[in-house]
């Protein structure tokens, strides 16, 4: 492991300009009541993101306002009847469901929604209609305000107990509760919030707690996601122990000691990470799909726009296994199987980058020579039925590894990381879509055994890919672009099947990139810190560190990076979608991904 001191920013800010409004705690409730009696009988809508406590929001409103009005509760369809819509949607797995096609709208009753609008109509002094959906009832609002909530804050709400939308499932198995979420919940709130976006008058963050709340004003909340494609940008990340976990992150990242292990950490995940602003010390918190939302096409580059919509496409995240165990051997659906099967447009390609790599630790993948596909499945069925350990030493590869080895690992390739490996996993955004096919013996840190779907690796794990494929397409194939006095610059991967393309440039001299169009998302792999600045000075210079996952907008266009001062040799690994690059010319030259000096 790395001995430096630890540099690493778990909580990265975008700073906004002095004087920027925001109101905090109770002064946020009062500026929301003064906004409604600058206007005659005035109409103010809450709508809610889930997650969201509704009641604490309902009882600070109730504070400043004589009249507030819960939507959900006067118009919202029965339990019973949503459950009914949405059964399709869930199924009785415990992990797994269908994207929903379903809308906010649908979750209502039209009738009752109409009787609240005639009376909102008829009303004589301002009034409040707060909740999910809020907007509903009242489409031409006087003030709106969207409360927002990043999805890695409801999961933490829902494990503490909270029950999913107009449910009364607190106590139920979390997995059961993110599926709802994931599934259904998430697509529908995205859906009827996009449009809100460029609309709302004020932004609430409840993040830490409705006595907490944080306020901003539309333009702020619009003019804070305009400035944030023109320049280097981080997510929020946040960091999850796990029966596998190990401690390298506490060591050479910092994190608190104070939790069992840290298996996960997500560094850019923007459905699920947050955005936050820091306005003259204030910590306003967002989710980043905000950004994703309503500037896709500025962050992510028109061609990945055009294959994907409104969806960040690549997902970089850290499985620390140092001091614990093996991954979990499993497998990711092909792209028709995930399709047909649970309605996502596209499947979990990926990739493991070995940023440390201790005793002994590498990686199982793809299948042994002379191993028997039916052979193989009866084995680890009996091991799922507790009839013994499976034999993974007589079907499954196994491969040392080293620093810095790049495993390339396309959809229907069995593979897992050992222990002692601290991954960088470089992957599409399907996020959930893993088929566990063994877990080692264990169980989950609820004490209860962790999903295993036998069924569903049995129909995606490619037979095809013996010792001798994997050897040859999976494990650093790297061709050497361009080299020059003070950078190389590298392809790792990934494979043909896969749409990410991956870069590495070392560098000890300022190196000059170009987003060409299409959205960087880039790792600090080697080196204390470097600086990323903008040749015709556009943005101001912005530091990452050692491990930093970093966005460049395709917005941004020209970038370098240098080594900080003192930094020495630094190794960056970019990614961005094959194939969606707009090339231009800069002298006559493809800057693309040259290395040449910035000077």
């Amino acid at each position: 492991m790395r001995s430096d001191q630890p540099n690493y920013d778990v909580d990265p800010t975008i700073l906004q300009p002095p004087g920027t409004p925001v109101w905090v705690a109770d002064e946020a409730w009062r500026e929301l009541a003064r906004a409604a009696a600058r206007l005659d009988r005035a109409v103010v809508v809450v709508d809610c993101y889930p997650g969201v406590d509704e009641q604490a929001v309902k009882a600070s409103l109730e504070r400043v306002f004589d009249v507030v009005v819960s939507v959900p509760d006067e118009a919202a369809r029965p339990t019973e009847e949503i459950d009914a819509l949405v059964a399709a949607n869930l199924g009785d797995d415990r992990v797994f469901g269908y994207i929903t096609q379903f809308n906010v709208a649908d979750l209502y009753d039209e009738a009752r929604l109409a009787e609240l609008r005639r009376r909102v109509h008829e009303r004589t002094g301002p009034i409040v209609l707060m909740g999910w959906g809020a907007r509903l009832a009242a489409p031409d609002a006087d003030v709106l305000v969207l409360a927002d909530m990043p999805r890695w804050e409801h999961q933490l709400r829902m494990r503490a107990g909270m029950p999913n939308w107009r449910c009364k499932n607190g106590d139920e198995d979390i997995l059961r509760k993110y599926k709802r979420s994931f599934f259904v919940e998430w697509r529908m709130a995205d859906r009827h919030k996009q449009p809100l976006l460029d609309a709302l008058d004020y932004l609430l963050d409840t993040t830490i707690s409705a006595d907490e709340a944080r306020l901003i004003t539309g333009d702020t909340f619009r003019s804070a996601l305009d400035a944030a494609i023109t320049r280097p940008f981080r997510f929020v990340p946040y960091f999850d122990p796990g029966v596998w976990g190990g401690h390298w992150m506490q060591e050479v990242l910092g994190l608190p000691g104070d939790v069992p292990n840290y298996a996960w950490g997500f560094d850019c995940v923007p459905e699920e990470n947050s955005l936050a602003l820091d306005i003259d010390g204030v910590r306003v918190e967002m989710p980043s799909q905000n950004l994703v939302l309503r500037k896709p096409i500025e962050l992510m580059g028109p061609g990945t726009f055009a294959r994907f919509g409104a969806d960040f496409p690549i997902r970089f995240d850290f499985l620390d296994t140092f001091g614990g165990g093996n991954l979990s051997l499993q497998v990711h659906p092909l792209t028709g199987y995930i399709q047909e099967k649970f309605g996502m447009k596209y499947t979990q390609d990926e990739s493991y980058y070995l940023l440390d790599v201790g005793d002994d630790g590498g990686v199982y993948l793809g299948r042994k020579p002379g191993a028997d596909f039916d052979e193989m499945f009866d084995e680890l069925e009996k091991a799922q039925r507790g009839e013994g350990s499976f034999p993974d030493e007589r079907f499954i590869n196994r491969f040392n590894a080293r620093k810095h080895d790049h495993v390339l690992i396309p959809a229907g390739t069995v593979h897992c990381s050992t222990r002692n490996t601290m991954v960088l996993e470089i992957s599409a955004t399907s996020y959930i879509f893993t088929f566990k096919m063994w877990d080692w013996d264990r169980v989950g840190l609820d004490g209860k055994p962790r999903p295993v779907h036998l069924d569903h690796a049995r129909a995606n794990v490619q037979w095809d890919r013996d010792t001798d494929w994997v050897t040859s397409n999976l494990i650093n194939r790297i061709d050497v672009l361009e080299q020059g006095d003070g950078y190389r610059i590298e392809r790792t991967g990934l494979h043909e099947l896969e749409y990410i393309e991956t870069v590495r440039h070392w560098f000890s001299v300022p190196t000059l990139r170009d987003t060409q169009s299409t959205v960087h998302v880039l790792n600090l792999v080697e080196g204390r810190a470097a600086v990323v600045e903008s040749p015709t000075g556009a943005f101001e210079p912005y530091e990452v560190h050692y491990a930093e996952t970093f966005i460049v907008p395709a917005h941004v266009g020209e970038y370098t990076i240098r080594p900080a001062d003192g930094a020495g040799e630094c190794a960056t690994l970019t990614a961005h979608v094959r194939g969606t690059e707009f090339p231009r010319s800069v002298s006559g030259e493809d800057l693309r991904f040259s290395g040449r000096s910035a000077s």
